[in-house]
């Protein structure tokens, strides 16, 4: 009997792992499912290189309050530094294509999404 049941936890724990694992499949994103834009690619690759392009289209943000994001993420968060004419193609992309919107009700003033 004792023989059994150390056969049967044997097995349990050997199944466990499996039954353990999500079957969660994320869903690829693409750049032509984001707004339309010059540097829409070249935005999307850019910030898909560390996370889901849906973070940065939920935000809305001014070209100022874009930019300090970019240097928060280069300081604090090891991205590689852009080039100036990359800079300007990735900034003028998201100020067009996800500007400021109203602040909901009850909230402070604007705080950096990337900063948490």
């Amino acid at each position: 009997m004792l023989r059994f049941v150390i056969a049967a936890m044997a097995g349990l724990l050997w199944m466990a792992p499996a039954t353990a694992q999500s079957t969660f499949t994320p869903r690829d994103e693409s750049p032509e499912e984001f707004a339309e834009g010059s540097g829409r690619d070249q935005t999307f690759y850019t910030c898909t290189a560390c996370h889901g392009f849906k973070l940065v289209a939920q935000q809305g943000m001014t070209r100022a309050q874009w930019d300090d994001s970019i240097s928060l993420m280069i300081r604090r968060h090891n991205m590689p530094a852009l080039d100036d004419k990359d800079r300007a193609a990735v900034l003028g992309y998201l100020e067009a294509a996800y500007p400021p919107r109203a602040p909901a009700a009850g909230r402070g003033g604007w705080q950096n999404p990337f900063a948490k």
